[in-house]
This record gives C-alpha cells, sequence and structure tokens, in this order.
C-alpha cells in the first residue's frame, strides 16, 4: 500500500488535491453496484479467509482498489454504507467486525499483496505500463490542448485506473502531468516555427517586424491588424479591405501545417492574441514565431470575415435602405390617385352589378355594348 502525500500542486486547488485518491463522498447507488458488486471469482478469493472480519476487510480492499486505483494507508477510511454494502452480500450481519480487521498490522498488507497478484494490477513504476502510459499523455496532451492541465490529469487518473496500474502520490502524477504539456507546448512551437522557415526563411522577421510601432503611429501594425472596424462608413470599408491586403501578403496559406491539430492553433492563436505587442517581443524563439504565425493565420480569416460584415451593413443601411426610402416617398405621393381611381372603380362596379340583377330579373338578354 502508498502513503498518498499532500504537496501544492500548481494547477489543483486545495481541495482538488486532498481529495485525490480517497474516498471524497459516498459512492452513488451505480457505483457501489458497478465497483463493489462481487463476482463468484471474487467470492471464491474471500471465501479462503478466516474470520468474518478478514473476509469484510479482504473484500473492502479488493472494492477499495478498483474504485479509486490504490490501497489506502488505513483499509478502514470508507464511507460506512460501503462496508454495510459489502457485508450484506457475504451474509455477515455483525458488520462492526471490520473494526479487528486492522488489529494484526500486517495482514491489511499481506491481503494488499494478494489483491495485486490476483488481479493484475501494477505499481507506478513498471516499465511497460509506464511506457503505455507515457504514450497516452503524451498523444492526449498534443490532441487535446485546450482541456488545460486538470481535464489531462483527471484523463490521467482514468487511464491509470483502466489499466491497473496504482496510483502514485498526487504530486507525482501532477509534476508528470506538467512535464507533458511541456513538451507538447515545446513541440508545438518548433513545428510551427519550423513550417514557416520553410514557406518562407524571412516569413519570421516580417512577422517579428509587426510587432514594431511606425514612426508617428500609436500602435504596432500588429495591434492595427488586430483591431475589426468600429465603424460603419465607406473610409471604414476601406481600412477593412487594406487590412485583408496586408495580412494576406504573408501567404500564410502556404504553410504545411497538417500535422498539427487544429485546436492547438487556435489555442495559440487565442494566447497570442490576448498578448500585447512587446511581451510578445521579448517571447523567446522559436515560440514568438509560432504565436505569431497562429495569430496571423486566425486574423486572414478573421479579417475577411469583418470586412464582409461590414459590407453587408454599408449595403443594408446606406443603399437598399437609401432605395427603400425613396420607394416609400413615390409611393406615399401617388396616393391621392390611386384613391381617386378606386372610387371611380367602385361606382363602375356598382353599376355593373345594379345592372346585372336587373337584366337577370327582366329574363332580357344581356346587350353587351349598352352595358
Amino acid at each position: 500500500m502508498a502513503t498518498v502525500r499532500r504537496m501544492p500542486v500548481e494547477f489543483l486547488t486545495d481541495e482538488q488535491a486532498e481529495a485525490y485518491a480517497k474516498f471524497a463522498e459516498e459512492p452513488t447507488k451505480p457505483e457501489l453496484e458497478r465497483f463493489f458488486f462481487l463476482d463468484d471469482e471474487d467470492l471464491k478469493l474471500i471465501a479462503k479467509r478466516r474470520g468474518d472480519h478478514n473476509r469484510l476487510g479482504f473484500a473492502l480492499q479488493m472494492c477499495t482498489v478498483r474504485y479509486i486505483g490504490l490501497f489506502l494507508e488505513d483499509p478502514l477510511a470508507v464511507p460506512w454504507p460501503v462496508v454495510e454494502h459489502l457485508a450484506e452480500q457475504l451474509g455477515i450481519r455483525d458488520v462492526s467486525q471490520i473494526k479487528r480487521y486492522t488489529e494484526r498490522r500486517p495482514t491489511p498488507y499481506e491481503h494488499a499483496w494478494e489483491i495485486r497478484d490476483a488481479y493484475g494490477y501494477h505499481q507506478y513504476e513498471d516499465h511497460d505500463q509506464g511506457r503505455k502510459f507515457r504514450a497516452f499523455l503524451h498523444g492526449r496532451a498534443w490532441t487535446a490542448h485546450a482541456e488545460g492541465p486538470k481535464a489531462l490529469f483527471d484523463h490521467a487518473v482514468g487511464w491509470l485506473r483502466r489499466n491497473r496500474v496504482l496510483l502514485p502520490g498526487v504530486s507525482v502524477l501532477a509534476r508528470q502531468v506538467a512535464e507533458v504539456r511541456g513538451v507538447a507546448d515545446k513541440r508545438l512551437h518548433a513545428t510551427v516555427a519550423r513550417a514557416a522557415r520553410r514557406a518562407d526563411p524571412a516569413l519570421p522577421g516580417h512577422l517579428v517586424a509587426t510587432l514594431k510601432t511606425p514612426e508617428g503611429k500609436r500602435h504596432s501594425e500588429l495591434e492595427r491588424m488586430r483591431r475589426p472596424p468600429t465603424r460603419t462608413t465607406g473610409t471604414a470599408m476601406k481600412a477593412a479591405l487594406q487590412r485583408v491586403e496586408d495580412i494576406a501578403a504573408f501567404q500564410l496559406g502556404r504553410l504545411r501545417l497538417e500535422q498539427v491539430p487544429p485546436n492547438r492553433l487556435s489555442a495559440l492563436a487565442r494566447y497570442g492574441l490576448g498578448t500585447k505587442a512587446p511581451k510578445l517581443e521579448r517571447t523567446p524563439e522559436p515560440k514568438r514565431t509560432a504565436m505569431l504565425t497562429a495569430v496571423m493565420r486566425y486574423l486572414e480569416a478573421k479579417a475577411i470575415d469583418d470586412a464582409l460584415d461590414l459590407f453587408e451593413i454599408l449595403m443594408a443601411t446606406r443603399l437598399i435602405s437609401s432605395a427603400r426610402r425613396s420607394t416609400d416617398k413615390q409611393r406615399l405621393s401617388t396616393l391621392p390617385q390611386l384613391e381617386k381611381a378606386a372610387r371611380i372603380t367602385a361606382r363602375v362596379s356598382k353599376v355593373i352589378i345594379e345592372e346585372l340583377e336587373l337584366i337577370e330579373a327582366s329574363g332580357c338578354d344581356v346587350d353587351v355594348a349598352g352595358l
């Protein structure tokens, strides 16, 4: 059994670190049925114990490691309904006998080793399982960056439990998660920066140049390109089209980044967009080039969308609305003529209807010319 050391962890709260590898709360009914159900194989192994307290304690450790992925230093540090649930399956009426389980200190340790061997649990330091775990962790960190370190930590715990690898201390696992994320970030920066240099050796320099503030200006070129149109005028439309042209000049579509997950590029772009130009300028390579590349790729599509949105607004407010207002004025100006024509039409209709009724009543033929 292992002792879980509680040490400060950067991305975990104190409560999250404290709840790691222990019963933070009472298991739900579905969890009891899943993790604390004793099948025939379980019962055969439990039946070898002498005394109800040993049988119940053995079952408790067996199910505890299934549920939290670790043998507890104190095997009895579990919610009482868990003990009652197991006792009911074993036909043990006096549940309080479980308190005798730790009277002989070696017994829980001996049972833990026996359970580990019988069910194929591995130590965290196991070489083969460690290699598989690192491969999983690196793959997850590379493809699911947007999850954040806490989500990656939870996936790591889930993988270890599914593959019956006993959990290490919280600080050990958290440190490995942080290291893997760092490796994935470095890989991302190197891959994007290398793709930029391959497309054009001068491209990184051109991107860095956008961080400079032109003489007589208040903002850098990157800040200007980051700002969407704020007015609905022809001048703003001209500036929006110029912005599209300036960003397109980098020709970032030629970069070959198929091997980089899109969500990682998006996350890198968001980080770069939220960073001021002076800080970006101080960022070491290749991270700086990677961030600027991701930002410009994002802005390339964003600038086009902004220009199209502005064009749509201008069409609606300056052209279509003006034409509609002009049409409305013309319609209103013709209302007197329309009213006169309607009165004449009504009078004619009345005369025709009266004549037709008279003809029908008299039985005469219709005189079309006279009518």
